[in-house]
């Protein structure tokens, strides 16, 4: 969604407001948990729905 909307990941955690380094770990897959109101906020920035960045994965 960054690509489609040409915006850099450094834009995106500013409009969302988390630091580089927990949008890096929200990109990468290898957070636990996310907050509704950021996902909120990110799909907001994005104008998009959740389930087009979401992905589901099941634990191996």
């Amino acid at each position: 969604m960054l690509a489609r909307r040409k915006m850099s990941s450094g834009e995106l955690a500013e409009k969302v407001g988390i630091t580089p380094a927990n949008l890096s770990i929200l990109k990468c897959g290898k957070a636990k948990a996310i907050r509704l109101s950021t996902m909120d906020a990110i799909c907001q920035a994005l104008d998009c729905q959740p389930g087009d960045i979401l992905e589901y994965r099941a634990e191996e």
